[in-house]
C-alpha cells in the first residue's frame, strides 16, 4: 500500500490548545492539563460524592476542558445566531478545526470545493441535544440538525463543499481511528483523493461521569496514570482535532508539508470475553501483527507506540502485555520499545481520543523526539517491562532511527465494547525543501 501523508492538522483541547505547536509545547513541557470541572458545566457540589455507591453522584469531579463551549463565530462560516444556538457545540468544534487543518495544510479551500473530499469523524456523546430534548417545546428548524451525530460530518462537508463519502462513526472510544482506518481504506482503493479525519467530544452534563463512576471507570485522584502503579481509572476530557490526508505521492507531486506517513490501518473486535467491557490481550496482540504484516514494518524497528494508554486497573495491563507480546519481544539489546498516552496530559477524550493520539504520534515523528509521560513514576507490576523492553519517558527523549534510517511508530484506540483499531506511522521521506505555493487565505461566507 502506498503510504498516506498527514499534510494539515486542526486541534481545539484542553489547555487553551488550539494548534499543532501549542501541542507540542504543551507536551514537550509534561503539562497536565486537566483541572476542576468548571462551574458553568453543572453544579459540581450538587453532584459530587466520595463515595462510589452515593445515588446519582459522580466520584469524580475533574476533567479535561476547552472552555467556553458557546463561543463561536457564526458569521464567519455563513450561519446565523438562530441556527448556530441549535449547534451541537462538537459541530462548531469540528468546524473550526476542519478549516483550520486545511489551512495547516496550504490547501486554498476554492480548491477543495466540488471536490470528492472524504469526510470521516468519530463522535459519540450527545449531551447538546439531550438537554434540548429537556425543553420539546421549545424546539425549532435547527433542533434536530443541531442535535444529531450524523450531521457533525455532514456539516463540513455541506459547507466546505466536499462530495466524497461523509460519515460519523461511533464505537466509543475507538470512533476516531475507526473513522481513521475507513477514510485511509477508501484511500487506498482509489475512491477518493484526499480526507478529512477528526474526532469530537462535549462534556456538558454530568450523567455520563455518574454513570462511569458507577462502573468504577473514573480515577477517584482525577488523572490518567497510564501504566504507573498507582493507576485508578481515567479522567474525562473533551475537544476536537482533524488531519487532512492525501496519497503521499500526491503530496510529494505537490509540495506539501508532510507531518508523517500512514502505513497501515487494522480494525477488529474482541468478541466474547470476560465481560462486555473487558478487553482480549490476544484480539489485541493479532491486530498488531496485521497491522504491522501490512505496513510491511519488522516490528523490532518500531520505536515508540502512543497508546490507548487510560490509565484502568485492568486495561493498562492488558494493553502492555500485547504490545509487548508483538513489538517488544526479541528486539535487540539497547533498543526498548517506548510506550506513552496522551491521556496523561489531556484526559481520555473518548470517541475523540484515538485523533488526539494520532496527532501527538504524528508531532513526534515530525519533530523526531518522544515526549514524556505525565504521572508516571513507578511501573506497574502487573506489566512486563522487562521481559519485553517497554519504558515510558519521563523526560523528551531523542527519537533514534531503525537501521533501515526510517522512524516507526503505532496508535492504539479501544471501545469498551470490544473494537480495537490500530494505525501504523513513519516518518516522512527526505525531499527538497517545501516549494512556496498559493496561500490558503482567508474564507469568507456571508449569509
Amino acid at each position: 500500500m502506498e503510504p498516506i501523508a498527514i499534510t494539515g492538522i486542526g486541534c481545539k483541547l484542553p489547555g487553551g490548545v488550539t494548534s499543532p505547536a501549542e501541542l507540542w509545547a504543551k507536551l514537550l513541557a509534561a503539562a497536565d492539563l486537566v483541572t476542576d470541572t468548571p462551574p458553568d458545566r453543572w453544579n459540581v457540589e450538587a453532584n459530587y460524592h466520595p463515595d462510589r455507591g452515593a445515588p446519582g453522584r459522580t466520584y469524580s469531579r475533574w476533567g479535561g476542558y476547552v472552555g467556553d463551549p458557546a463561543g463561536f463565530d457564526a458569521g464567519f462560516f455563513g450561519l446565523t445566531p438562530r441556527e448556530v444556538g441549535r449547534m451541537d457545540p462538537q459541530q462548531r468544534w469540528l468546524l473550526e478545526t476542519a478549516w483550520e487543518a486545511i489551512q495547516d495544510a496550504g490547501y486554498p479551500l476554492a480548491d477543495l470545493a466540488g471536490s470528492g473530499t472524504g469526510v470521516y469523524v468519530g463522535i459519540s456523546s450527545c449531551d447538546y441535544g439531550d438537554i434540548q430534548k429537556r425543553g420539546r417545546y421549545d424546539a425549532d428548524m435547527h433542533t434536530s440538525t443541531g442535535g444529531a451525530l450524523s450531521i457533525a460530518s455532514n456539516r463540513v462537508s455541506y459547507l466546505f463543499d466536499l462530495r466524497g463519502p461523509s460519515l460519523s462513526v461511533d464505537t466509543a472510544c475507538s470512533s476516531a481511528l475507526v473513522a481513521l482506518d475507513l477514510a485511509c481504506r477508501a484511500i487506498w482503493r482509489g475512491d477518493i483523493p484526499l480526507a478529512l479525519v477528526g474526532g469530537a467530544n462535549a462534556i456538558l452534563q454530568p450523567d455520563v461521569a455518574v454513570a462511569f463512576s458507577k462502573a468504577g471507570m473514573l480515577s477517584p485522584t482525577g488523572r490518567c496514570r497510564a501504566f504507573d502503579a498507582s493507576a485508578d481509572g481515567f479522567v474525562r476530557a473533551e475537544g476536537a482535532a482533524v488531519v487532512v490526508l492525501k496519497p503521499l505521492a500526491a503530496a510529494q507531486a505537490d509540495g506539501d508539508r508532510v507531518y508523517a506517513v500512514i502505513r497501515s490501518t487494522v480494525a477488529n473486535q474482541d468478541g466474547r470475553t470476560g465481560g462486555l467491557t473487558v478487553p482480549s490481550e490476544g484480539q489485541q496482540a493479532a491486530m498488531l501483527a496485521e497491522a504491522y504484516r501490512r505496513a510491511g514494518v519488522i516490528p523490532a524497528r518500531v520505536g515508540y507506540v502512543e497508546a490507548h494508554g487510560t490509565g484502568t486497573p485492568v486495561g493498562d495491563p492488558i494493553e502492555a502485555a500485547a504490545i509487548g507480546r508483538v513489538l517488544g519481544a526479541g528486539r535487540p539489546a539497547g533498543r526498548p520499545l517506548w510506550l506513552g498516552s496522551v491521556k496523561s496530559n489531556l484526559g481520555h477524550l473518548e470517541p475523540a481520543s484515538g485523533v488526539a493520539g494520532l496527532v501527538k504520534l504524528a508531532l513526534a515523528l515530525h519533530h523526531r523526539t518522544i515526549p514524556p509521560n505525565v504521572h508516571f513514576q513507578t511501573p506497574n507490576p502487573r506489566i512486563p517491562f522487562h521481559e519485553y523492553q517497554l519504558r515510558v519517558p519521563t523526560t523528551a527523549v531523542p527519537w533514534e532511527p531503525a537501521d533501515d534510517g526510517s522512524l516507526y511508530g503505532g496508535v492504539n484506540s479501544f471501545g469498551f465494547g470490544g473494537t480495537n483499531a490500530h494505525a501504523v506511522l513513519g516518518s516522512a521521506p527526505a525531499g527538497p525543501a517545501r516549494p512556496t505555493r498559493r496561500a490558503a487565505g482567508p474564507a469568507v461566507w456571508t449569509v
